[in-house]
Protein backbone atom coordinates (compact mmCIF):
# COMPACT_ATOMS: atom_id res chain seq x y z
CA UNK A 1 0.00 0.00 0.00
CA UNK A 2 1.00 3.35 -0.45
CA UNK A 3 1.64 5.91 2.78
CA UNK A 4 -1.47 7.60 2.58
CA UNK A 5 -3.85 6.06 5.23
CA UNK A 6 -6.32 6.08 3.18
CA UNK A 7 -6.60 3.08 -0.10
CA UNK A 8 -6.48 4.61 -3.75
CA UNK A 9 -8.45 2.84 -6.28
CA UNK A 10 -7.91 4.04 -9.71
CA UNK A 11 -10.97 2.96 -12.28
CA UNK A 12 -10.89 2.86 -15.81
CA UNK A 13 -13.56 3.28 -18.11
CA UNK A 14 -16.24 5.98 -17.31
CA UNK A 15 -18.79 3.43 -18.42
CA UNK A 16 -21.90 1.96 -16.93
CA UNK A 17 -19.70 -0.21 -14.60
CA UNK A 18 -16.82 2.31 -14.21
CA UNK A 19 -19.36 4.93 -12.75
CA UNK A 20 -21.49 2.13 -10.34
CA UNK A 21 -17.95 0.96 -8.95
CA UNK A 22 -16.72 4.61 -8.12
CA UNK A 23 -20.02 5.52 -6.69
CA UNK A 24 -19.86 2.41 -4.28
CA UNK A 25 -16.43 2.62 -3.63
CA UNK A 26 -15.99 5.94 -2.74
CA UNK A 27 -18.79 5.32 0.03
CA UNK A 28 -16.49 3.64 1.91
CA UNK A 29 -14.14 6.58 2.05
CA UNK A 30 -11.68 4.70 -0.45
CA UNK A 31 -9.67 7.49 -2.37
CA UNK A 32 -11.42 7.04 -6.23
CA UNK A 33 -9.81 8.29 -9.15
CA UNK A 34 -11.77 7.69 -12.67
CA UNK A 35 -10.33 7.35 -15.79
CA UNK A 36 -12.03 7.84 -18.75
CA UNK A 37 -10.79 7.97 -22.80
CA UNK A 38 -13.22 10.10 -24.01
CA UNK A 39 -15.71 12.41 -22.77
CA UNK A 40 -18.01 11.46 -19.01
CA UNK A 41 -20.45 14.21 -20.54
CA UNK A 42 -21.61 11.39 -23.16
CA UNK A 43 -19.78 8.28 -22.95
CA UNK A 44 -18.65 6.51 -26.32
CA UNK A 45 -19.37 3.04 -25.00
CA UNK A 46 -22.29 0.88 -25.17
CA UNK A 47 -24.04 2.43 -21.93
CA UNK A 48 -25.15 5.03 -23.56
CA UNK A 49 -26.57 3.86 -26.65
CA UNK A 50 -28.54 0.83 -24.85
CA UNK A 51 -32.02 0.72 -23.97
CA UNK A 52 -31.25 0.14 -20.58
CA UNK A 53 -33.51 -3.07 -20.21
CA UNK A 54 -33.46 -5.25 -17.34
CA UNK A 55 -35.08 -8.53 -18.17
CA UNK A 56 -33.73 -11.67 -16.76
CA UNK A 57 -36.85 -13.78 -17.51
CA UNK A 58 -36.05 -12.43 -21.34
CA UNK A 59 -32.75 -13.55 -21.18
CA UNK A 60 -32.81 -16.35 -19.98
CA UNK A 61 -34.00 -18.03 -22.88
CA UNK A 62 -30.91 -17.61 -24.99
CA UNK A 63 -28.32 -17.17 -22.22
CA UNK A 64 -26.43 -19.11 -19.35
CA UNK A 65 -28.43 -19.32 -16.53
CA UNK A 66 -25.92 -17.63 -14.38
CA UNK A 67 -26.66 -14.46 -16.66
CA UNK A 68 -30.35 -15.20 -15.03
CA UNK A 69 -29.20 -15.65 -11.32
CA UNK A 70 -27.02 -12.55 -11.50
CA UNK A 71 -30.31 -10.55 -13.17
CA UNK A 72 -32.19 -11.07 -10.61
CA UNK A 73 -29.87 -9.99 -8.31
CA UNK A 74 -29.25 -7.11 -10.17
CA UNK A 75 -33.15 -6.15 -10.43
CA UNK A 76 -33.25 -5.98 -6.27
CA UNK A 77 -29.99 -3.84 -6.39
CA UNK A 78 -31.62 -1.22 -8.93
CA UNK A 79 -34.70 -1.06 -6.77
CA UNK A 80 -32.66 0.21 -3.65
CA UNK A 81 -29.43 1.84 -5.56
CA UNK A 82 -32.31 3.89 -7.83
CA UNK A 83 -33.80 5.62 -5.13
CA UNK A 84 -30.49 6.05 -3.04
CA UNK A 85 -29.37 8.09 -6.28
CA UNK A 86 -32.60 9.93 -6.77
CA UNK A 87 -32.28 10.93 -2.94
CA UNK A 88 -28.76 11.94 -2.74
CA UNK A 89 -29.12 14.03 -6.78
CA UNK A 90 -32.65 14.88 -6.48
CA UNK A 91 -33.15 14.01 -9.55
CA UNK A 92 -34.95 10.92 -11.14
CA UNK A 93 -33.52 8.10 -12.98
CA UNK A 94 -36.37 6.34 -14.05
CA UNK A 95 -36.69 2.86 -12.82
CA UNK A 96 -39.53 0.85 -13.34
CA UNK A 97 -40.01 -2.64 -12.07
CA UNK A 98 -43.56 -3.28 -14.14
CA UNK A 99 -42.98 -6.42 -15.85
CA UNK A 100 -42.60 -6.47 -19.96
CA UNK A 101 -44.50 -8.09 -22.60
CA UNK A 102 -44.03 -10.39 -25.29
CA UNK A 103 -46.10 -10.71 -28.22
CA UNK A 104 -46.68 -12.14 -31.60
CA UNK A 105 -48.72 -12.19 -34.74
CA UNK A 106 -51.42 -14.78 -35.31
CA UNK A 107 -49.40 -16.22 -37.82
CA UNK A 108 -45.88 -16.23 -35.48
CA UNK A 109 -47.90 -17.22 -32.24
CA UNK A 110 -46.12 -20.54 -32.16
CA UNK A 111 -43.15 -18.50 -31.08
CA UNK A 112 -44.74 -17.29 -27.64
CA UNK A 113 -45.81 -21.32 -27.34
CA UNK A 114 -42.05 -21.82 -28.03
CA UNK A 115 -40.76 -19.56 -25.89
CA UNK A 116 -42.89 -20.73 -22.75
CA UNK A 117 -41.61 -24.15 -23.53
CA UNK A 118 -38.06 -23.25 -23.35
CA UNK A 119 -38.42 -21.02 -19.94
CA UNK A 120 -40.22 -23.66 -18.50
CA UNK A 121 -37.15 -26.22 -19.30
CA UNK A 122 -34.78 -23.81 -18.21
CA UNK A 123 -36.20 -23.06 -14.64
CA UNK A 124 -37.43 -27.22 -14.08
CA UNK A 125 -40.44 -26.62 -12.82
CA UNK A 126 -43.52 -24.65 -12.27
CA UNK A 127 -43.20 -21.08 -14.29
CA UNK A 128 -46.55 -19.25 -12.98
CA UNK A 129 -44.83 -17.12 -10.82
CA UNK A 130 -42.67 -15.32 -13.36
CA UNK A 131 -45.07 -15.73 -16.15
CA UNK A 132 -48.57 -15.03 -16.97
CA UNK A 133 -50.52 -16.16 -20.45
CA UNK A 134 -52.57 -13.30 -21.58
CA UNK A 135 -55.54 -13.28 -23.80
CA UNK A 136 -56.41 -10.18 -25.99
CA UNK A 137 -58.49 -8.61 -23.33
CA UNK A 138 -56.01 -9.08 -20.33
CA UNK A 139 -53.26 -7.93 -22.79
CA UNK A 140 -55.30 -4.87 -23.32
CA UNK A 141 -55.60 -4.00 -19.50
CA UNK A 142 -51.63 -4.39 -19.15
CA UNK A 143 -51.29 -2.48 -22.34
CA UNK A 144 -54.06 -0.30 -24.00
CA UNK A 145 -52.31 0.43 -27.10
CA UNK A 146 -51.79 -3.24 -27.92
CA UNK A 147 -55.10 -3.71 -29.28
CA UNK A 148 -54.37 -5.60 -32.84
CA UNK A 149 -53.16 -8.83 -30.78
CA UNK A 150 -54.84 -11.66 -29.78
CA UNK A 151 -51.83 -13.49 -26.99
CA UNK A 152 -49.28 -12.22 -25.24
CA UNK A 153 -46.57 -13.26 -22.07
CA UNK A 154 -46.62 -11.32 -19.24
CA UNK A 155 -43.25 -11.29 -17.42
CA UNK A 156 -43.33 -10.27 -13.66
CA UNK A 157 -40.92 -8.19 -12.17
CA UNK A 158 -38.89 -7.17 -15.32
CA UNK A 159 -37.43 -3.67 -15.23
CA UNK A 160 -35.76 -1.04 -17.22
CA UNK A 161 -34.05 1.79 -16.43
CA UNK A 162 -33.91 5.43 -18.40
CA UNK A 163 -29.59 5.58 -18.91
CA UNK A 164 -30.02 8.78 -20.67
CA UNK A 165 -30.98 9.82 -16.87
CA UNK A 166 -29.12 7.77 -14.82
CA UNK A 167 -25.55 8.09 -16.55
CA UNK A 168 -25.41 11.72 -15.60
CA UNK A 169 -27.19 11.44 -12.55
CA UNK A 170 -24.39 8.93 -11.34
CA UNK A 171 -21.59 11.58 -12.50
CA UNK A 172 -23.49 14.13 -10.53
CA UNK A 173 -23.21 12.25 -7.56
CA UNK A 174 -19.24 10.87 -8.12
CA UNK A 175 -18.29 14.91 -8.14
CA UNK A 176 -20.18 15.25 -4.63
CA UNK A 177 -18.76 12.49 -3.12
CA UNK A 178 -15.23 13.78 -4.15
CA UNK A 179 -14.12 11.34 -6.48
CA UNK A 180 -11.56 12.73 -8.66
CA UNK A 181 -12.57 12.67 -12.68
CA UNK A 182 -9.68 12.16 -15.16
CA UNK A 183 -11.70 12.58 -18.78
CA UNK A 184 -9.97 12.72 -22.26
CA UNK A 185 -6.95 10.59 -20.32
CA UNK A 186 -6.71 6.94 -21.77
CA UNK A 187 -4.74 4.68 -20.13
CA UNK A 188 -3.07 1.23 -19.89
CA UNK A 189 -3.63 -0.92 -16.79
CA UNK A 190 -1.14 -2.92 -14.83
CA UNK A 191 -0.97 -4.28 -11.53
CA UNK A 192 -1.21 -1.38 -8.72
CA UNK A 193 -0.37 1.50 -11.64
CA UNK A 194 -2.07 3.12 -14.90
CA UNK A 195 -0.14 4.68 -17.77
CA UNK A 196 -1.12 7.98 -19.28
CA UNK A 197 0.14 10.71 -21.32
CA UNK A 198 1.28 12.80 -18.18
CA UNK A 199 3.77 9.52 -17.12
CA UNK A 200 2.20 6.61 -14.36
CA UNK A 201 0.57 7.01 -11.19
CA UNK A 202 0.67 4.49 -8.47
CA UNK A 203 -2.26 2.91 -6.64
CA UNK A 204 -3.07 0.62 -4.16
CA UNK A 205 -5.68 -1.10 -6.97
CA UNK A 206 -6.50 -0.44 -10.13
CA UNK A 207 -9.99 -2.22 -12.17
CA UNK A 208 -10.18 -2.15 -15.55
CA UNK A 209 -13.41 -1.96 -17.01
CA UNK A 210 -12.81 -0.74 -19.93
CA UNK A 211 -15.24 -2.84 -22.51
CA UNK A 212 -13.42 -2.95 -25.75
CA UNK A 213 -10.57 -0.83 -24.54
CA UNK A 214 -8.78 -3.44 -22.79
CA UNK A 215 -9.11 -6.08 -25.76
CA UNK A 216 -5.15 -6.47 -26.07
CA UNK A 217 -5.73 -7.82 -22.23
CA UNK A 218 -8.57 -9.61 -22.01
CA UNK A 219 -8.10 -12.97 -24.26
CA UNK A 220 -11.15 -13.16 -27.37
CA UNK A 221 -12.82 -10.06 -26.87
CA UNK A 222 -14.79 -9.40 -29.79
CA UNK A 223 -17.29 -6.58 -30.45
CA UNK A 224 -20.57 -7.09 -31.30
CA UNK A 225 -22.62 -4.60 -33.21
CA UNK A 226 -26.13 -3.30 -32.35
CA UNK A 227 -28.49 -0.49 -34.01
CA UNK A 228 -31.01 1.37 -32.50
CA UNK A 229 -33.84 3.78 -33.31
CA UNK A 230 -35.30 6.17 -30.95
CA UNK A 231 -38.45 7.81 -32.71
CA UNK A 232 -41.03 10.45 -31.09
CA UNK A 233 -44.99 10.19 -31.21
CA UNK A 234 -47.57 11.23 -28.66
CA UNK A 235 -49.92 8.64 -30.77
CA UNK A 236 -48.79 5.38 -28.90
CA UNK A 237 -48.17 5.30 -25.17
CA UNK A 238 -46.78 1.87 -24.03
CA UNK A 239 -46.52 1.38 -20.58
CA UNK A 240 -43.49 -0.86 -19.97
CA UNK A 241 -40.93 -2.74 -22.49
CA UNK A 242 -42.64 -4.89 -25.46
CA UNK A 243 -40.95 -7.55 -27.43
CA UNK A 244 -42.02 -8.60 -30.85
CA UNK A 245 -41.60 -12.28 -31.32
CA UNK A 246 -41.21 -12.99 -34.89
CA UNK A 247 -39.08 -16.00 -36.60
CA UNK A 248 -36.30 -13.70 -38.47
CA UNK A 249 -36.00 -10.74 -35.82
CA UNK A 250 -37.31 -9.55 -32.15
CA UNK A 251 -38.02 -6.20 -31.57
CA UNK A 252 -37.93 -4.78 -28.62
CA UNK A 253 -39.77 -0.82 -27.67
CA UNK A 254 -38.73 0.60 -24.54
CA UNK A 255 -41.34 3.79 -23.61
CA UNK A 256 -39.55 6.93 -22.08
CA UNK A 257 -41.43 9.31 -20.17
CA UNK A 258 -40.84 12.09 -22.70
CA UNK A 259 -43.31 10.25 -25.60
CA UNK A 260 -39.80 8.67 -26.88
CA UNK A 261 -39.25 5.07 -27.48
CA UNK A 262 -36.19 3.30 -28.18
CA UNK A 263 -36.30 0.40 -30.93
CA UNK A 264 -34.05 -2.51 -31.48
CA UNK A 265 -33.67 -5.50 -32.55
CA UNK A 266 -30.21 -5.94 -34.37
CA UNK A 267 -27.16 -7.70 -33.17
CA UNK A 268 -24.48 -7.69 -35.86
CA UNK A 269 -21.20 -10.25 -35.44
CA UNK A 270 -19.04 -7.05 -36.09
CA UNK A 271 -17.05 -4.12 -34.42
CA UNK A 272 -18.50 -1.91 -37.54
CA UNK A 273 -18.84 1.53 -35.75
CA UNK A 274 -20.23 3.22 -39.01
CA UNK A 275 -23.75 4.62 -39.25
CA UNK A 276 -26.87 2.50 -38.99
CA UNK A 277 -27.94 0.75 -42.52
CA UNK A 278 -30.98 1.19 -44.49
CA UNK A 279 -31.96 -2.21 -44.10
CA UNK A 280 -31.56 -2.27 -40.20
CA UNK A 281 -33.98 1.02 -40.37
CA UNK A 282 -36.43 -0.49 -42.93
CA UNK A 283 -36.30 -3.53 -40.92
CA UNK A 284 -36.75 -2.11 -37.33
CA UNK A 285 -39.28 0.33 -38.97
CA UNK A 286 -41.64 -2.06 -40.45
CA UNK A 287 -41.73 -4.45 -37.26
CA UNK A 288 -42.44 -1.34 -34.98
CA UNK A 289 -45.62 -0.34 -37.61
CA UNK A 290 -46.80 -3.94 -37.39
CA UNK A 291 -46.84 -3.29 -33.30
CA UNK A 292 -49.23 -0.52 -33.83
CA UNK A 293 -50.31 1.08 -37.23
CA UNK A 294 -49.74 4.58 -35.56
CA UNK A 295 -45.79 4.37 -35.16
CA UNK A 296 -46.06 5.12 -38.85
CA UNK A 297 -46.26 8.82 -38.23
CA UNK A 298 -43.71 8.65 -35.71
CA UNK A 299 -40.64 10.32 -36.07
CA UNK A 300 -37.19 9.08 -36.20
CA UNK A 301 -35.45 11.77 -33.63
CA UNK A 302 -32.36 9.53 -33.22
CA UNK A 303 -30.17 6.22 -34.79
CA UNK A 304 -27.85 4.49 -31.95
CA UNK A 305 -24.53 2.70 -33.06
CA UNK A 306 -22.50 0.80 -30.88
CA UNK A 307 -20.62 -2.40 -30.28
CA UNK A 308 -21.48 -4.45 -26.84
CA UNK A 309 -18.06 -5.67 -25.62
CA UNK A 310 -18.62 -9.45 -25.59
CA UNK A 311 -16.33 -13.05 -24.50
CA UNK A 312 -15.92 -15.97 -27.01
CA UNK A 313 -19.01 -17.25 -24.84
CA UNK A 314 -20.92 -14.33 -24.08
CA UNK A 315 -19.91 -14.77 -20.61
CA UNK A 316 -18.95 -11.66 -17.76
CA UNK A 317 -15.09 -11.82 -17.33
CA UNK A 318 -13.68 -11.37 -13.67
CA UNK A 319 -9.97 -11.32 -13.26
CA UNK A 320 -8.32 -10.81 -10.20
CA UNK A 321 -4.84 -10.54 -8.66
CA UNK A 322 -2.45 -8.34 -6.87
CA UNK A 323 -3.15 -4.96 -7.54
CA UNK A 324 -5.12 -5.33 -10.70
CA UNK A 325 -8.51 -6.71 -11.12
CA UNK A 326 -10.68 -6.88 -14.78
CA UNK A 327 -14.79 -6.63 -15.16
CA UNK A 328 -15.31 -6.84 -18.96
CA UNK A 329 -17.60 -8.57 -21.44
CA UNK A 330 -21.46 -7.34 -20.64
CA UNK A 331 -22.50 -8.02 -24.11
CA UNK A 332 -26.11 -7.25 -24.49
CA UNK A 333 -26.31 -7.44 -20.61
CA UNK A 334 -24.64 -4.49 -19.44
CA UNK A 335 -27.52 -3.31 -17.37
CA UNK A 336 -29.16 -6.33 -16.54
CA UNK A 337 -25.65 -7.49 -15.02
CA UNK A 338 -23.86 -4.71 -13.56
CA UNK A 339 -24.86 -4.23 -10.08
CA UNK A 340 -24.39 -7.74 -9.32
CA UNK A 341 -21.23 -7.91 -10.73
CA UNK A 342 -20.24 -4.40 -9.01
CA UNK A 343 -21.34 -6.30 -6.15
CA UNK A 344 -18.46 -8.58 -6.32
CA UNK A 345 -15.97 -6.48 -7.48
CA UNK A 346 -16.67 -4.45 -4.20
CA UNK A 347 -16.03 -7.63 -2.06
CA UNK A 348 -13.12 -8.77 -3.62
CA UNK A 349 -11.64 -4.78 -3.45
CA UNK A 350 -12.58 -5.11 0.38
CA UNK A 351 -11.05 -8.59 1.01
CA UNK A 352 -7.71 -7.31 -1.02
CA UNK A 353 -7.28 -4.03 0.73
CA UNK A 354 -7.89 -5.65 4.42
CA UNK A 355 -5.04 -8.53 3.57
CA UNK A 356 -2.51 -6.07 2.85
CA UNK A 357 -3.74 -3.39 5.85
Amino acid sequence: MTNNNVPRIAIAGGGLMGRLLAWRLSRQGLDITLFEAGDLSTPGGACWTAAGMISPLSELVHSDRKIYQLGRRSLALWLDWAAELESLSGRPVEFRSAGSLLVAHGQDRSELSQFRRELAGKLSGDISAHLQTLDAAELQQLEPALENFEHGLYLRGEGDINNRRLLPVLLSVLRQQGVSLRERTPVACDSYRVEHQEGKSQFDCVIDCRGLGARDQVEGLRGVRGEVLVVETREVALRRPVRLLHPRYQLYAVPRSDGRTVIGATEIESDDMSPISVRSTMELSTALYSLHPAFAEARIVETRVNCRPATMDNMPYIHSEPGLLRVNGLYRHGYLLAPALAEKVEKIITEQLLQVA
